[in-house]
């Protein structure tokens, strides 16, 4: 019976290795296209306008977390441990609940934004208004993504939860950018990046949508959904809270820079800090299988297997995070240089963001 445990626990070691293999492998490509439409947007357009795009983005991905209510993340926890004890029906009605109440935030946060940039006191630039009026109509599409994206990966869909959000989105973006400014040297604006943004994020919301529908369990979909509201909530508000402060936090400085009206630093400090983000995908990359994989460990009461699981992934990601964020230290001036002379004033930031990324991946 030991034996059997030892040979189950490493099992699922196993698929956690092959599965944040694979995650990190989309990652890294994730953020190859992440990284190249930075370059070209930034080169493109120049750093004012990159500023206001920044800016933009940064209030608007804030907005949509607070929107998901949580459930981007619950649901990675309810789906695997209803799935686990056989509760089909609950695990229908946790998605449909989810889906329906993060698109109905969604839509109310977008026309209520829409009245305030209708009726704000401070005088905005056009381009500024225009943006914000764009990118509002990403909040409930972001947030019904990241929702699905979710069910695909609790339902064991790592790549096909992955490609959908993190290289659809910046991949069309690229295609838009390089077309319309290197091809036809048209000068795009803010807001015609962000409609580039809106319509790679339909994409990919149709791409995930697929996934869950190729995905879904029979034994779920033949369920009749079953609701217990109050428990989801209890466990994903503290999940939207800590999802939406980390996003408020990690663009904190962007929102301030804009709110002064520094939109140049503030699109300095945006690339800078995308550019430091990249030591954080080794830690994000196992935590993609890893987290369904503790609420179904949790759930089954297997804890020396989670025990070792913990163990194992903690010096993945700091031993990776340390690698990465040396190389980057080493490029900074030139790497910093590509996206063009004015983003070389940021080299003391990302020096900054460096290491502080590395410390909070040895915790």
């Amino acid at each position: 019976m030991e034996k059997h445990e030892r040979g189950s626990g490493s099992v699922r070691i196993k698929q956690v290795v092959v599965g944040g293999a694979a995650a990190f492998s989309i990652y890294v490509l994730s953020a190859g296209v992440t990284a190249s439409a930075q370059l070209l947007v930034a080169r493109i357009v120049g750093v004012h306008t990159y500023g206001i795009y920044a800016y933009v983005i940064a209030w608007i991905t804030i907005l949509a977390y607070f929107c998901a209510l949580g459930f981007d993340i619950a649901l990675l926890r309810f789906v695997s441990a209803y799935q686990t004890k056989g509760a089909s029906s609950l695990a229908r009605g946790v998605i449909q609940y989810a889906e329906r109440r993060s698109l109905t935030a969604g839509v109310a946060v977008t026309l209520v934004g829409c009245l305030i940039i209708g009726i704000w006191p401070m005088p905005l630039s056009a381009e500024l208004r225009n943006t914000f009026l764009v990118g509002l109509v990403l909040i409930p599409i972001l947030a019904l993504l990241w929702i699905r994206c979710s069910i695909v990966r609790a339902f064991g869909g790592v790549v096909p939860a992955l490609i959908p959000d993190r290289v659809v989105r910046d991949g069309l973006l690229v295609m838009v950018v390089v077309v319309a400014g290197l091809l036809f040297g048209v000068h795009l604006q803010a807001q015609q990046v962000m409609f580039a943004v809106v319509a790679g994020s339909i994409i990919g919301l149709a791409l995930a949508s697929l996934a869950v529908r190729r995905l879904y369990p029979n034994s779920v979909k033949a369920a009749a959904p079953q609701y217990a509201p109050a428990s989801w909530r209890r466990a994903a508000v503290p999940f939207m809270i800590i999802a939406g402060a980390e996003a408020l936090l990690n663009r904190a400085g962007v929102v301030l820079l804009g709110w002064f009206g520094e939109t140049r630093d503030a699109g300095i400090y945006s690339l800078v800090f995308n550019i430091a983000f990249l030591v954080v995908l080794p830690r994000t990359a196992i935590n993609t299988l890893f987290a369904p994989t503790i609420s179904s460990l949790f759930a089954g009461n297997d804890r020396a297997t989670l025990q070792a699981l913990v163990t194992k992934a903690t010096l993945w990601t700091l031993s990776i995070a340390v690698l990465i964020a040396l190389a980057l230290a080493v490029m900074a001036k030139p790497l910093l240089s590509w996206f063009g002379e004015d983003f070389v004033a940021g080299v003391p930031a990302l020096y900054a963001l460096l290491i502080g990324q590395v410390v909070a991946a040895a915790f």
